[in-house]
C-alpha cells in the first residue's frame, strides 16, 4: 500500500528556504520513484523533481533547476526537497507524488500523491 505524508511547508521571505519532507510507506520506498509536483490557485499542475527508487536519477524542472535539491533515505522512510533562494513565484501547495519512474514524463505517470503542504513565498 502506498503512504504518503507531506510536512515542512510555510511562509517565507524571497529568497529564503525550506525544507519539505515526504514520509512514504515501505512499499512506496520498495517499487516506486518519488517526488514533488506543485499546484497554484488557477494554475495547472507543475513536476518540481523526482527521485528514482535508489537515487540514480533524478529530475528537476526548469522553473526550478540550481535552486531546489531532491534526494531519499530510505533507511528513514522519507524524501526531501531543499528548496533555497525562494521566489514568490514557488507558492503553491506541494504534493508528495509517487511513480513507477522518475524522468521527463513527471508528474503525469505520478499513481498515488499525498494531501499536499502549503508554501507561502511573500515580503
Amino acid at each position: 500500500q502506498v503512504e504518503l505524508e507531506e510536512s515542512g511547508g510555510g511562509v517565507v521571505q524571497p529568497g529564503g528556504s525550506l525544507r519539505l519532507s515526504c514520509a512514504a510507506s515501505r512499499f512506496a520506498l520498495d517499487y516506486y520513484a518519488l517526488g514533488w509536483f506543485r499546484q497554484a490557485p488557477g494554475k495547472e499542475r507543475e513536476g518540481v523533481s523526482c527521485v528514482g527508487k535508489s537515487g540514480d536519477s533524478v529530475y528537476y524542472g526548469d522553473s526550478v533547476k540550481g535552486r531546489f535539491t531532491i534526494y531519499r533515505n530510505n533507511a528513514r522512510a522519507t524524501m526531501y526537497m531543499e528548496m533555497n533562494s525562494l521566489k514568490a513565484e514557488d507558492t503553491a501547495t506541494y504534493y508528495c507524488a509517487a511513480a513507477p519512474a522518475c524522468d521527463t514524463r513527471w508528474p503525469d505517470i505520478a499513481e498515488y500523491w499525498g494531501r499536499g503542504t502549503q508554501v507561502f513565498v511573500s515580503s
